[in-house]
């Protein structure tokens, strides 16, 4: 595996995560020429199997930092004025989802998005991965993996590929592209080719 599966731990990986200032968008987005090449790069094959697979095999939602789960990190990370509680749940604050152009001021409306969905992941390698390696993709925060969004629109797009799912927002579509990109790179992931053929459409938004 490349530089996340390969040589740093789970913790360095969460660790790098929570270092930076709070944004509005996901850590470590590349620019549309690193993009195209790093899809250029991956290996194009037909989806494998959902044999065997079960969102329990990629734990997510772990303590980060005190009473801080991966959901709330995130929920801090992207929203704007947030406060939250002793439990590191979020009271107030406001969240605007890039995916349908919404902006929410409940945390209940907004879901953290894994953006190349774990079922995906499974289907273009992930299934010979190890329990950690599946934990560190599940809640990796120093790569564009995970992102505040509307809750109904994540669940619209549930395990789809950009091959059959888009954001509402077709403004949005070159950072999509670039952010599932870079993570099937990192974590050295397979596409099929109407994923491909996708993602370089939605590069041309750029």
């Amino acid at each position: 595996m490349r530089t996340l599966l390969g040589s740093l731990s789970l913790s360095v990986v969460l660790t790098v995560g929570l270092a930076g200032v709070a944004s509005a968008t996901p850590p470590n987005i590349p620019t549309e020429t690193t993009a195209r090449s790093e899809l250029a790069s991956l290996t194009v094959a037909p989806d494998g199997s959902m044999t065997g697979y079960s969102r329990d095999k990629f734990p997510h939602w772990i303590t980060i930092s005190g009473s801080c789960n991966t959901r709330e990190t995130v929920l801090k990370r992207d929203g704007t004025n947030v406060v939250t509680d002793s439990y590191c749940a979020a009271t107030s604050g406001s969240w605007y989802s890039p995916y349908d152009g919404a902006t929410w001021t409940l945390a209940s409306d907004v879901d953290i998005d894994h953006v190349v969905p774990l079922a995906a992941a499974w289907r273009s390698g992930a299934s010979s991965w190890t329990t950690s390696q599946r934990q560190a993709f599940a809640n990796d925060l120093s790569y564009p993996q995970l992102i505040a969004v509307t809750d109904n629109v994540n669940q619209a797009k549930g395990d789809q590929t950009p091959a059959t799912w888009k954001p509402p927002l077709s403004s949005y579509w070159c950072t999509y592209a670039k952010m599932w990109t870079h993570v099937k790179y990192k974590y050295s992931l397979r596409v099929n080719s109407a994923e491909k053929s996708a993602l370089l459409s939605m590069l041309n938004y750029c």
